[in-house]
């Protein structure tokens, strides 16, 4: 089915971005409120630093684990109906979570709501492919990509007030109205779509695998450095890496076998020399992003004193940022090509972290904090939107659920070994939760390490990345801001589209 060519000017088009947007929006707030409410939630629930991990990462698990079978699900059997799932379904795990009595419960309910993640969030980015019209796509990508970014920069903002007005436990339950609107926008006015080839049963094994996988590397990581025995954190890196390699081998499997079952993760849609390239950087900036919103907002309370409300504000600029120039970088990228403008923003993003080493034990907000927010917002207005847009260029419009996945899954995935192997790689131990200066120390290698690794994607981004896989589908008569599928989007063969 193929959705109504819409465009973001008209009232329909306003309904179907907006509901994509809070949909979206809701999965990234949580994210960003959970952070702030963090150390409150450690105290009230008796938990430790690597309990508090995984409070992060129990989320990311399953929602990295799933993320491609909800993409996979969304172009078989309608990308609304299982958006609509997927909404819901996070709604009921926020109310567990809100309701929870220990952190053990919180960490279960916590992986509840990533799967609820799982079906909403390529979803969102997926009904906004397939509805708009080819040359509307750009501008919609860019507005959802600039929105959505908007709402995570303001998570700690109120998830700061919320902890301090009204308790942690009121981080998940805002979800419930959230979730209500949305459900209503999306049956009222968003069309439903599919692939009209997909077909046959669900890669259920290669989710299993995908998801043992990444629980057991990121116990094992956590674990180096927690309460967990050597034993058990051999135990678990194991399982995870045999889980790993037979995730691959089944992959590879069902992707050479065209009935009945098609792999979760097709492994043709990397021979796309650009799709793998923009993977790459994607798994390196997201790993930065993780690592650094992580610990930040535990450093600005923890090592620099903050309230939960100060810390949370801390981050405010970013917003204004945004909403200043996201859109601005979107249709800067369409007319001039991604590669340059996304690897001044990485560097600028590096800047900005090495720039929070500044943020120490008594840090001031205008000397510290503010320079470093400042710069790193700037990077983030001109790397996200490029970013999103030339990744969506790379797959087929048919395909736009496993392609969003894909991406989603890449970033998801960082972030996830991120949150897990960068405190134990820079020395932060439960101990050092509880020292301010010692956890300030253990802060300023993790922001060095995140500024590197965004060096590197800088370096690969300018060395590697298409500088026309966004302009060159503007034709003569097209106006400036062209579509992003053009021409890769195109039902071209694989061996043409890796080429480049």
């Amino acid at each position: 089915m193929v959705g109504p060519r819409l465009q973001v000017s008209s009232p329909a088009g306003r309904w179907v971005l907006g509901a994509t947007v809070l949909g979206s929006s809701m999965a990234l707030l949580d994210s960003t409120v959970v952070n702030v409410a963090l150390p409150t939630i450690g105290r009230h629930l008796n938990a430790s630093l690597a309990e508090l991990q995984w409070v992060i990462n129990g989320y990311t698990l399953s929602l990295a684990g799933l993320i491609l079978l909800g993409g996979s699900l969304g172009d078989r059997v309608g990308r609304r109906r299982v958006f609509l799932i997927g909404v819901v379904w996070f709604a009921l795990a926020s109310a567990l979570c809100g309701a929870a009595p220990s952190i053990t419960v919180l960490i279960g309910a916590r992986v509840l709501q990533g799967v609820g993640g799982a079906l909403l969030t390529p979803g969102s980015l997926a009904i906004i492919q397939a509805s708009f019209a080819h040359d509307e796509r750009a501008r919609a990508v860019g507005a959802w990509s600039g929105l959505g970014g908007v709402a995570a920069a303001i998570g700690p903002v109120l998830g700061g007030w919320l902890v301090q007005a009204a308790g942690w436990r009121w981080v998940f339950l805002l979800n419930l109205p959230l979730a209500a609107a949305v459900v209503v926008v999306t049956m009222r006015h968003v069309p439903e779509t599919r692939d009209p080839a997909s077909h046959g049963g669900f890669d259920i094994a290669g989710a299993g695998l995908a998801a043992l996988a990444l629980a057991g590397i990121a116990y094992a990581l956590i674990g180096a450095t927690g309460s967990a025995g050597t034993t058990k954190v051999i135990v678990a890196a194991v399982i995870g890496v045999a889980a790993a390699a037979g995730f691959v081998e089944v992959e590879r499997w069902r992707t050479r076998q065209p009935e009945p079952t098609p792999p979760m993760l097709p492994l043709d849609v990397f021979s796309s020399r650009q799709f793998t390239v923009i993977n790459v950087i994607t798994f390196l900036v997201y790993a930065a992003f993780g690592g650094v919103l992580f610990l930040l907002v535990l450093q600005l309370q923890v090592g620099a004193g903050f309230s939960p409300v100060a810390a949370g504000s801390a981050l405010l600029p970013v917003t204004l940022l945004m909403l200043g120039l996201s859109a601005r970088a979107g249709s800067f990228a369409q007319r001039h090509g991604p590669r340059w403008l996304m690897t001044g923003g990485l560097i600028g993003l590096a800047a900005g972290m090495a720039l929070m080493t500044r943020i120490g034990v008594h840090a001031s907000y205008v000397a510290d904090v503010l320079p470093a927010v400042v710069v790193y917002g700037l990077g983030l207005c001109v790397t996200v939107a490029p970013l999103t847009a030339t990744v969506l260029a790379s797959a087929d419009v048919r395909h736009a659920g496993v392609a969003s996945g894909v991406n989603n899954a890449v970033a998801r995935v960082a972030g996830l070994l991120a949150v897990a192997a960068l405190p134990a790689a820079v020395g932060l131990t439960s101990a050092a939760y509880h020292q301010p200066a010692l956890f300030s120390r253990g802060f300023d290698h993790a922001v060095i390490a995140c500024a590197l690794l965004l060096l590197v994607a800088a370096a690969l981004t300018a060395a590697l990345v298409d500088n026309n896989v966004l302009r060159s589908c503007v034709p003569p008569e097209a106006s400036t801001i062209c579509t992003i599928t053009a021409p890769q989007l195109q039902p071209v063969p694989h061996r043409a589209a890796s080429g480049r």
